[in-house]
């Protein structure tokens, strides 16, 4: 038998007692870190049907994942709070940088409309009703609107397509689960149409589109919320004009003076109240207010199909002096998009048409229902 020294094996003796506790259940090691995605959860002593409440946590918070029991997690808090949590009202550390990248990424994109919470909703990385998600927000909670994506109703993670795909045609041939041009994108690129089995009957419904909403929340975080679950925080006074359709985006071009207040004009992109049609508004309308009269007019209004997001500025144009101008991008034929520029001479809305600009013919304009009866000019 061989003898070891005295002192080798009080070393080893000793580096056997401090893996010991490491290598108990719930020995106090950090296993990972974590978030809180429920709204406010306690936090249990133990795991069992009875127990006493030992702390709590909120939406948001970071904790150290300390231990798993089955669908539970012990954690502690920044405060150093212990305790038995569930598991699901947890997120890892990888979906919070996805919303922390999210949100710097989208910090300087142009806000399209304003909306409010109908209900508690989560705020998700990506379009998606089963998308991972951290915060929630709370009903009546005034939100930004950066742009628009579609995704499959029940469908997993999905994520955005490049800008070089191409848009589909209708609605009922995307097998794309979702879709969400981005500001920066160049009007040139385009979107590949998926592929449509050969035989419509084999290949069952289609799916069910549901429109979502980039967002930035009152807290200055960004994500995606199903849209439904958002109402446009759009005045009256030009709302009650929408005429039935769905409000996309609203904007304020400038003011005018009428006696001692100042009053906004507006332009506004509407849509078919339907979701996940490929385009994100199909006619443009501008409410100009008659100082005379007192009331809001339609100033201008066109029907074409065009993307998110709509651009405004001031331009100098001479005689005519400084005018707010728009951009928005509409889709041609062959499915590209091209950059169309207006400007508002109150009350007088007019293209202004680049010297290198394609024919109108190419844009693509959205179907007009037929009507029997004539309309008069006005």
């Amino acid at each position: 038998m061989v003898s070891y020294p005295v002192k080798f094996r009080f070393i080893v003796l000793s580096v056997l007692l401090t893996l010991l506790p490491s290598c108990k259940h719930g020995g106090g090691r950090v296993l990972e870190i974590a978030y809180v995605s429920g709204v406010q959860v306690n936090l249990r002593n133990r795991v069992a049907q009875s127990f006493e409440k030992a702390g709590e946590v909120k939406n948001g918070d970071r904790v150290e994942v300390l231990d798993h029991d089955r669908h539970f997690a012990k954690v502690r808090t920044a405060t150093g709070q212990m305790g038995w949590m569930e598991q699901r009202y947890l997120v890892s550390q990888q979906v919070f940088d996805r919303l922390q990248k999210l949100t710097a990424e989208d910090a300087n994109d142009p806000i399209q409309a304003t909306g409010v919470t109908r209900n508690d909703t989560n705020l998700h990385v990506e379009p998606g009703r089963e998308t991972e998600h951290l915060y929630q927000i709370s009903t009546g909670e005034k939100l930004s609107i950066l742009r628009r994506g579609t995704a499959e109703k029940g469908a997993g993670a999905v994520r955005s397509p490049s800008p070089a795909q191409k848009l589909p045609p209708k609605p009922a041939d995307s097998s794309s689960t979702t879709r969400g041009i981005k500001p920066n994108d160049k009007p040139s690129e385009k979107n590949t149409a998926p592929e449509t089995p050969a035989n419509p009957r084999l290949a069952g419904p289609p799916p069910v589109i549901e429109d979502w909403w980039l967002v930035r929340d009152s807290h200055g975080r960004v994500g995606w919320v199903l849209a439904r679950m958002v109402d446009m925080d759009v005045p009256l006074d030009v709302a009650q004009y929408a005429e039935g359709q769905r409000i996309v985006a609203f904007f304020v071009l400038n003011e005018v003076q009428d006696g001692d207040k100042k009053v906004p004009q507006y332009l506004m992109v509407v849509t078919e109240p339907k979701d996940g049609l490929p385009f994100d508004f199909n006619q443009l309308r501008v409410f100009t207010w008659n100082v005379k009269k007192h009331r809001y007019e339609t100033a201008y209004r066109e029907r074409l199909e065009g993307m998110l997001p709509v651009t405004l500025a001031k331009e100098d144009f001479g005689k005519e002096g400084v005018l707010p101008v728009f951009v928005v991008r509409a889709l041609q034929e062959d499915g590209s998009l091209t950059e169309r520029k207006y400007k508002l001479n109150t009350p007088i809305v007019r293209r202004v048409v680049a010297p290198d600009e394609e024919p109108a013919k190419l844009l693509r304009k959205a179907p007009r229902k037929p009507s029997s009866k004539k309309r008069r000019a006005r």
